[in-house]
């Protein structure tokens, strides 16, 4: 990852998204800067999809929840528009994928509801100032996720597995790495799961379900974060007529400090 990339600010790389010049995923761009998860749905899908996230709080933190119809969000970003500030979106229909797009203006409607949720993403960079080797950063990779036999508490039609994110670490590092997501609680905060996969339902670790799969090498083992791809299961499982996401690894980069995120 090239230092001008990191050193992008978030209105910058929000500009390159909406003009089509970047349309890639964000992981390790406009270091020290919040990414969100995002789902869109209709208002009256809203209350059940916000009472899942409050029941499931490590694979779906909010961030913010946005009124129906607004698609400004000056609480993150002064300049961010929804509709156009995301590499990538798929749209969704009775919990099938139909499309993924760039630009979600003209699907736009005065009765959809943005929910925000933190991102992995956010506490990599501290992982990194400690010294550990992000293994997607520095691969230059989507972050590999993978489905879980989990289960989610349920909430109304929502409910579902959990999707983790993986990053491999040695023992001795996977234990650093745990003390300082541990800091991060509104970005999905400690992993859930160290080594054997197949203990949380993954049978391949070098086919994941969404992202890149990334270099281990030997004396290390995989560390499982809870991850915010987790709503889309959901969203297949309760098969609103009509919803949005971002693609994995695609974020909404805001204006938010991760540091502002950190406690203890």
């Amino acid at each position: 990852m090239s230092q001008a990339i990191q050193n992008l600010s978030p209105s910058e790389l929000r500009q390159q998204i909406r003009s089509g010049a970047h349309t890639g995923n964000t992981s390790g761009y406009c270091a020290g800067y919040v990414q969100c998860n995002m789902v869109i749905l209709p208002s009256d899908w809203a209350d059940d999809f916000l009472k899942f996230c409050e029941a499931n709080p490590k694979p779906c933190p909010l961030i913010g929840v946005v009124k129906a119809g607004e698609f400004s969000i000056p609480k993150v970003g002064t300049d961010i528009d929804i509709r156009t500030d995301i590499p990538s979106y798929r749209v969704f229909e009775n919990g099938q994928i139909i499309s993924e797009v760039n630009d979600i203006s003209g699907l736009w409607r005065d009765d959809l509801v943005v929910f925000l949720l933190g991102c992995s993403f956010s506490f990599e960079e501290a992982l990194i100032a400690d010294g550990l080797d992000v293994r997607n950063i520095n691969e230059g990779k989507n972050v590999p996720m993978y489905r879980t036999n989990i289960e989610c508490t349920p909430a109304g039609p929502f409910d579902g597995q959990m999707v983790v994110s993986m990053r491999p670490f040695a023992p001795e590092e996977a234990l650093r790495a745990t003390e300082i997501s541990g800091r991060f609680p509104s970005v999905h905060g400690e992993p859930i799961h160290y080594a054997n996969p197949e203990d949380i339902g993954i049978a391949d670790i070098n086919q994941p379900d969404y992202g890149d799969a990334v270099t281990i090498n030997d004396g290390e083992h995989p560390l499982f974060w809870a991850c915010g791809v987790t709503p889309q299961v959901a969203l297949e499982n309760a098969k609103p007529p009509f919803c949005i996401t971002h693609s994995p690894g695609s974020m909404l980069v805001t204006d938010m400090k991760n540091a502002d995120l950190q406690v203890g």
